[in-house]
């Protein structure tokens, strides 16, 4: 039954992941392109949208409450955290719960 479970939640994973990349291929063409620096104006702060970059796109996280006034746990709003999700206790499934709004220019 565990090893079951275990191949269950695997194949969700794995169906979820390939979910988010149909979405990130399809999103990336009807999206506008922002730089980083006009990412980083929307840290929570400087402006009250809270944005963070992932993989090339960009999500509006303002509704999150776990991203109030632009800080998650040690992370900061308004940049790309491509690399930082490898230390989170979440993989990323999370960005499903947030709209792309953009694509950050490379």
């Amino acid at each position: 039954m565990l090893a079951g479970g275990f191949f269950l939640s695997g194949f969700c994973r794995e169906a979820s992941r390939l979910r988010i990349l149909a979405a990130y291929k399809t999103q990336m063409k009807d999206l506008p392109v922002y730089t980083k620096s006009q990412l980083a104006l929307r840290n929570g702060q400087d402006k009250p949208e809270v944005w963070i970059a992932y993989k090339g796109l960009i999500y509006d996280v303002s509704r999150s409450r776990l991203w109030m006034k632009g800080k998650h746990y040690e992370h900061w709003a308004g940049q790309d955290l491509t690399h930082e999700l490898i230390d989170a206790p979440h993989d990323e499934w999370v960005f499903q719960n947030f709209d792309a709004i953009g694509v950050l220019k490379s």
